[in-house]
């Protein structure tokens, strides 16, 4: 059986005259973490922004399970992602920050929510509002918010950010469990330590381009 799910094909991408991403090919089966790893502006948010369709690619294709992206579909489907800082209404608690985005979806399980907070180690009943939580407390969040709806694909850049030793630990177990699940994740990290314990496959990132694979298996 076919388990790919996620391929890349000889993509390019150009702002103005600067090229930041030069073709690009890679392939990404479900049930797998697959790791970026490169300096800032290597190219990798650029790349993640791509996959999501988030900003159109200049050459190439994204084609997801036979889809094209930009053509047949316009974002990546069933996603969560995690890019830069994630946006929360600060005056209002975690729990109802994640309800007002599902219901965006018209979904009403809201135990899902709840669940999801517990997983990432925060309390759904606490009426604290974001504007005072934490940034480790946000960053949980975000990660509740990633997978919150059971995405097929987690796209996370630096999603450990502001977290301290047992929140890497605490989200290193998570990722591995979501992992077990059938989830896809791709992950950018400055962490070399999250990226060996995580990933099955790294790429390393420089100028744009993939340098460097690396196989975990």
């Amino acid at each position: 059986m076919n388990n790919q799910f996620i391929s890349i094909e000889h993509l390019y991408k150009t702002f103005q005259k600067t090229t930041v991403l030069e073709d690009i090919n890679l392939s990404f089966e479900k049930g797998k973490i697959y790791g970026f790893v490169g300096h800032n502006g290597s190219g990798k948010t650029v790349l993640f922004k791509c996959i999501c369709g988030f900003i159109p690619a200049t050459q190439g294709k994204i084609i997801v399970n036979g889809k094209i992206l930009g053509s047949d579909i316009d974002v990546l489907p069933n996603a969560g992602i995690i890019i830069e800082q994630p946006a929360f209404l600060a005056g209002i608690s975690g729990i109802r920050n994640l309800e007002m985005l599902y219901m965006l979806n018209n979904k009403v399980d809201k135990q899902v929510l709840r669940d999801a907070m517990k997983r990432v180690g925060l309390d759904p009943a606490s009426k604290k509002t974001v504007g005072k939580y934490s940034l480790g407390m946000r960053q949980r969040l975000a990660i509740a918010q990633a997978f919150m709806e059971s995405p097929d694909i987690l796209v996370l850049d630096e999603p450990m950010n502001g977290l301290d030793k047992n929140g890497v630990n605490e989200m290193r177990i998570l990722f591995q469990q979501l992992k077990s699940e059938g989830r896809t994740i791709l992950m950018a990290s400055h962490n070399k330590e999250d990226i060996d314990l995580l990933c099955d496959e790294v790429y390393e990132m420089e100028n744009g381009r993939i340098i460097r694979m690396i196989n975990k298996d």
